[in-house]
């Protein structure tokens, strides 16, 4: 089994972390973009993230790993018909990657083909959506993804369900995860669509000085040359803040989101000019997840400073008459808001 890197043992990245946490305490968010250098810990952060998560409760036995607390409209046809005889096992958080060259038949699911030949009878062979229910779907490279799958991705994250109808086959079953994307901006833009879909977009980078570096470089030496003595070092921090996740995953729905924090989410946003409503609700329950994270009972104007780079960076028209960069715009507009 292969041991993942500790979340607590990562250095110089603390934005990634703590998009990637709030994303986690609250998955409806919409997942986290994280665009960037190669070999800056992108994918090494999201696995360690999981690891950190606790195991699910799951019906044992079924491709989707069902939620066994759901209503029968959120399981699988199996599960729903066989709700009184299920048993529950615990699974760890699945992390699914898509890569880019995976078809359509590959990320939505098809018809077993095994199954067809030797036994004559049509059964569906679950896709990746299938695999990463209840979990992360994390894309490498998302702005090169194929348009056709971008398609397919943005029904599936509007609905939380994926219905397959093809070669004699209709299937619908959940697929609810937090999507995680990253890539780097010089090879392409990434269609407004899909942008939008992304709670929490955040630019990473290398660090520039040599003591971080030199940190970053002996402790990745250290896990290497033994995995499980390193992540011994790191059990009590790793501990405490799996507990923190959990209690702030419990609290949420408890967090008071007061007027003035509804109606600055609103300024930000009109000040900007975004697009609809979904900024100021990405905002308010961004706001709402960090402050379960840090333990306090009412979201504040601070948790809202400090999600509002997150959730508005990506979510900016084009605006001819001002080339400043996106980050540059939404830290006037929230210098402005929070004089």
């Amino acid at each position: 089994m292969t041991v993942a890197y500790p979340f607590t043992a990562i250095v110089g990245q603390d934005d990634m972390k703590l998009a990637l946490s709030i994303a986690a305490v609250d998955p409806g968010i919409g997942g986290v973009l994280v665009f960037g250098e190669r070999g800056t810990g992108k994918s090494t952060t999201i696995r360690a993230l999981a690891n950190l998560l606790p195991k699910i409760e799951a019906v044992k036995g079924c491709a989707y790993h069902c939620d066994p607390a759901s209503t029968a409209k959120q399981l699988c046809s199996s599960c729903a018909s066989s709700k009184a005889e299920q048993k529950i096992i615990k699974l760890p958080i699945p992390v699914v990657d898509l890569p880019l060259g995976a078809t359509e038949d590959r990320v939505l699911g098809s018809l077993d083909i095994e199954k067809a030949i030797h036994n004559g009878e049509k059964a569906f062979q679950p896709g990746l959506l299938a695999a990463a229910n209840r979990g992360f779907l994390y894309i490498d490279e998302v702005n090169l993804l194929e348009d056709h799958i971008v398609d397919a991705l943005l029904d599936v994250a509007a609905s939380g369900v994926n219905v397959v109808e093809r070669e004699g086959l209709s299937v619908r079953h959940p697929a609810r995860f937090v999507l995680v994307g990253s890539g780097n901006p010089e090879e392409g833009e990434l269609r407004p669509q899909l942008l939008d879909r992304f709670g929490l977009s955040l630019d990473v980078r290398t660090p520039k000085d040599i003591p971080t570096r030199v940190e970053i470089i002996k402790l990745r030496d250290a896990f290497d040359q033994n995995p499980d003595s390193f992540t011994k070092r790191f059990a009590r921090k790793e501990g405490a803040l799996r507990r923190k996740i959990d209690c702030a995953r419990d609290a949420l729905e408890s967090v008071e989101v007061p007027g003035v924090v509804l109606e600055k989410s609103a300024q930000l946003c009109l000040s900007l000019g975004t697009d609809g409503l979904r900024g100021e609700l990405t905002l308010i329950r961004s706001a709402r997840a960090l402050a379960a994270l840090q333990g306090a009972s009412e979201a504040n104007l601070d948790h809202l400073r400090q999600v509002a780079l997150f959730v508005l960076r990506h979510r900016l028209r084009r605006d001819p008459m001002d080339e400043s960069s996106a980050d540059a715009r939404v830290e006037r507009a929230i210098s402005d808001a929070f004089e």
